[in-house]
């Protein structure tokens, strides 16, 4: 049996494969659960927590949202719709019009969103979402490369516009 410093190479212990594993240092050799975009990301940001815009037609906004199935909670100046670990805060024309809120973009006004939001479900599904929602198709399906895997992985879009005219694109992989 060879010891330490004698040149011989050893195949990795148990231990060191479990320490590497618990540093990253397996995953990212081996590409255990981690897509090749992951491993290469270096820095500490991982993803949209949410995005805001400012809406005007807040009834239409929150039924239209409603209809595709998202998530929506109502508060005095800000509503939001929810999607997975995700949302958009909508300001409310009588926040967003306020020369005193400053905390979005100076130019911001619906419309100004272009959103792109994974379908998990069917297409055939999608179609009925927007039937729901009385959403027109303006395009789609048609192949799009998405964000999955470093922008590299294929999908299919469909385009339609929310009721200010923010676009909204949702991409089944």
């Amino acid at each position: 049996m060879s010891t330490p410093g004698d040149g011989v190479a050893r195949a990795p212990s148990r231990r060191g494969f479990i320490r590497r594993a618990l540093t990253g240092g397996v995953g990212a050799s081996i590409g255990l659960g981690a897509s090749r975009a992951a491993r290469a990301q270096s820095g500490p940001i991982r993803s949209f927590d949410h995005v805001a815009v400012p809406m005007r037609d807040v009834d239409a906004m929150l039924a239209y949202y409603r209809a595709l199935g998202f998530q929506v909670q109502e508060t005095r100046g800000i509503c939001s719709v929810h999607f997975g670990d995700s949302k958009i805060n909508l300001h409310r024309p009588e926040l967003w019009q306020q020369e005193t809120f400053t905390l979005r973009a100076a130019a911001a006004e619906p419309p100004c969103g272009d959103f792109c939001f994974v379908w998990a479900d069917t297409v055939e599904a999608l179609e009925a979402a927007f039937a729901r929602a009385d959403a027109e198709v303006i395009e789609g399906p048609v192949p799009r490369l998405g964000g999955r895997d470093g922008g590299t992985v294929e999908g299919t879009s469909h385009y339609v516009r929310d009721p200010d005219g923010n676009l909204l694109e949702f991409i089944v992989y």
